[in-house]
């Protein structure tokens, strides 16, 4: 009687318990899969956002005429995030000259040009059925200095007559503003001093560090660093003997304007930005952050250099290109031989994301 109750007390008690496991598996099994499928639905969001972010950011292929501590700015607008802050992914490239700059952007190769503003008159020229329109300025002054083999204690002018003078490449901002500082101290350049323009951007430089020449037109960090090796000595400044031009500006054909607003408008405001930080910011602090795009050149010499720009205003405050620069740049175009009518400013500038961005 015991053994029989005894065995039956287990089977009754056993078969709720039997009962209770599919319940619960099957409760686990759809809390699981809903589990999942949220997942699974925040993983897709997560990977959405994820692209829809990637798709945001713009590539933009910038072509910079050559590499100077004159275009501060722009290094700082990379290095200090401006540029990924608007959403822009720059690919900078260096063209070592104008005509190779202009190339780059009119084919196609380049987006965005920093190069002389001269360049957009120069295609205007050809009847462009693209015209190049500038949209920001980066620098207000000549950027090269005027460098001696010897030292000059009481430096004047009028030194340089009959003397064998390096300049710039014919046409280019550098040499047309070189001719007119020289006229404007009574200096016929073809006449009164042995001009030498007929070598290759990239090489003046060195050409003059060899031997050619009395005087070089530089601009730097060469001028420092042939000043620190002893190679050379800065005895004047062709930026502040020319006053305020459009020397280096961001240009773009009309037609990427066009279809790229919000883009050049970005594009536009971070290069502002990087203007004002580089004015309110101690030079070394600023050849710091752009010494990445001058390895083989001692921070001190950077540091000298930015020092120097700031000094001279050579760092446009904000990117508007204004009617009183672009007629500047018009004269010394003129007084070179290389401008035949003068060009309204609305014609080749556009101000709008400059005065925008500047508000």
């Amino acid at each position: 009687m015991n053994t029989y109750n005894a065995s039956i007390k287990p089977t009754a008690y056993i078969l709720p318990v039997k009962e209770e496991f599919p319940l619960k598996n099957k409760l686990k099994t759809s809390l699981f899969s809903l589990f999942s499928i949220i997942l699974l639905f925040s993983l897709a969001a997560c990977k959405d956002n994820g692209e829809e972010k990637k798709e945001t950011v713009k590539p933009v292929r910038v072509a910079e005429v050559t590499r100077s501590i004159f275009y501060a700015p722009q290094y700082a607008a990379i290095e200090k995030g401006f540029f990924k802050e608007e959403g822009l992914d720059i690919d900078l490239q260096t063209t070592w000259g104008g005509d190779k700059t202009m190339t780059a952007l009119l084919s196609g190769g380049a987006d965005i040009a920093l190069v002389g503003s001269e360049t957009s008159i120069y295609v205007h020229g050809q009847e462009s059925r693209d015209p190049v329109i500038n949209f920001a300025q980066l620098t207000q002054t000549d950027g090269t200095f005027l460098v001696s083999r010897k030292p000059i204690d009481n430096f004047n002018w009028d030194m340089l007559k009959d003397s064998t003078f390096l300049g710039q490449r014919k046409g280019g901002m550098p040499q047309m503003v070189g001719e007119f500082v020289l006229k404007k101290h009574d200096i016929d350049p073809k006449s009164d001093l042995n001009l030498v323009q007929n070598i290759d951007f990239a090489n003046i430089a060195s050409a003059f560090s060899s031997g050619t020449g009395e005087f070089v037109q530089l601009f730097e960090p060469q001028a420092s660093m042939f000043e620190k090796e002893g190679k050379g000595y800065i005895v004047a400044s062709f930026g502040q003997e020319s006053g305020h031009v459009p020397y280096t500006t961001f240009m773009a054909k009309q037609s990427y304007i066009k279809d790229n607003q919000d883009t050049v408008e970005k594009f536009t405001r971070a290069i502002y930005k990087a203007q004002q930080w580089v004015q309110e910011t101690d030079s070394k602090e600023v050849a710091d952050v752009i010494s990445p795009y001058f390895e083989d050149t001692d921070a001190s010499i950077i540091a000298m250099a930015v020092e120097r720009y700031k000094a001279q205003e050579s760092f446009a405050l904000d990117p508007i290109l204004d009617q009183a620069e672009w007629a500047n740049l018009q004269d010394i175009m003129k007084e070179a031989g290389e401008l035949d009518s003068f060009i309204d400013h609305q014609t080749l500038v556009d101000t709008s994301f400059a005065k925008e961005v500047s508000k």
